[in-house]
């Protein structure tokens, strides 16, 4: 008897033993990836840094932040630059984790945020701070907040019937998403003309004239959103699997999937409510990072270390690619839009 279960046991193992040596070997990848993007992204910083109408050397940079270099080369790299290329880096690893949680969650690889309408929500909430209250930045961050979890929920309501599908959920987004943007124009429309302007503006997404509060404040909210998404991370990993397979391992699934969007939008309005919505980084950062890590599904770190390449690569060309600095929003969607492009056009060659 025991000649015939030794084999089996035997084969077991063997598998078991595959599939780790096969997790370690993506887990290693995708450390290596991560590594070789924060380099990426330390060489762009410096760069950024360096750059500009007043030109700096890497030895003055990198003496301004270590408080070796004083007078205007300090003022320039840390209070003028420093400040925007830090909004840069947090804003877009938010952005990308962001998308990597909708994506992953409703398992479809054009689900992001702006898409499904929660970045619209937010921009109304920080609109109607902007154009009616004439509030303060904590309000506007405090409406973005309000109209992202507002609309978070309406369209999870009105998606829901006998459990929330992706596809159904994604469907309900862009039709709420169509409404919140036909209220925006209206309310800008509505509003007085240097005030729309400004507005107008600021909705293209746009890191010009953050300050070190702005990134304080937001930088503080972003950190603790993260460290929840970090939290969720091993029950949306086992909900990529289907509900039933998730519930089967003990996940409660539908409050889960209610956190992971509430934390998603967070993250969405933090950013809007700092620097406008900034478009498709959420979309495409994601997909880079799970074809540079090569995983089978979405992966945080990596989404959030390719989300803030593209924020500040994307920041540096808006500022010097023309006579006048481009709000970073422009970029971004030039660079979403032939990413989508792509995405369509190999879809239909797959199914070709």
């Amino acid at each position: 008897m025991n000649t015939h279960i030794a084999p089996v046991d035997f084969g077991r193992r063997v598998l078991v033993l595959r599939h780790r040596r096969i997790a370690v070997r993506l887990q290693w990848r995708s450390v290596v990836v991560c590594a070789a993007l924060a380099a990426a992204l330390a060489g762009t910083a410096v760069l950024a840094l360096m750059t500009g109408s007043y030109a700096l050397s890497p030895g003055q940079v990198l003496a301004a932040l270590t408080g070796r270099e004083t007078g205007i080369v300090h003022d320039i790299v840390v209070e003028w630059r420093l400040p925007r290329v830090t909004a840069a880096l947090v804003f877009g690893a938010a952005l990308g984790v962001s998308g990597a949680v909708f994506q992953s969650l409703l398992r479809n690889p054009l689900a992001d945020p702006g898409i499904v309408g929660f970045s619209q929500g937010s921009y109304t909430g920080a609109l109607i701070v902007i154009l009616v209250v004439n509030g303060t930045y904590v309000q506007l961050v405090g409406g973005a907040l309000l109209g992202g979890m507002a609309t978070a929920v309406a369209v999870y309501l009105l998606a829901h019937r006998r459990g929330v599908q992706g596809f159904r959920l994604i469907i309900v987004g862009i039709g709420v998403s169509a409404m919140l943007g036909s209220l925006n124009t209206w309310l800008i429309l509505k509003a007085d003309l240097d005030e729309a302007m400004s507005a107008a503006a600021w909705g293209a997404g746009s890191l010009n004239g953050v300050s070190w509060d702005q990134v304080a404040v937001g930088g503080a909210c972003i950190a603790g959103l993260l460290l929840l998404t970090a939290m969720l991370s091993r029950p949306m990993r086992q909900m990529e699997l289907g509900d039933d397979v998730a519930a089967s391992q003990g996940v409660r699934v539908a409050p889960v999937r209610l956190a992971l969007i509430l934390v998603g939008v967070a993250l969405t309005a933090t950013v809007t409510a700092a620097s406008g919505p900034i478009a498709f980084l959420s979309l495409v950062a994601p997909q880079i990072g799970r074809r540079l890590a090569r995983t089978a599904g979405i992966t945080m770190a990596p989404a959030a270390f390719v989300g803030a390449l593209l924020c500040l690569a994307s920041d540096y060309l808006a500022q010097h690619v023309a006579p006048t600095p481009l709000p970073v929003g422009i970029i971004t969607v030039v660079l979403g839009g032939g990413y989508l492009g792509y995405l369509l056009f190999t879809e239909a060659r797959r199914r070709l």
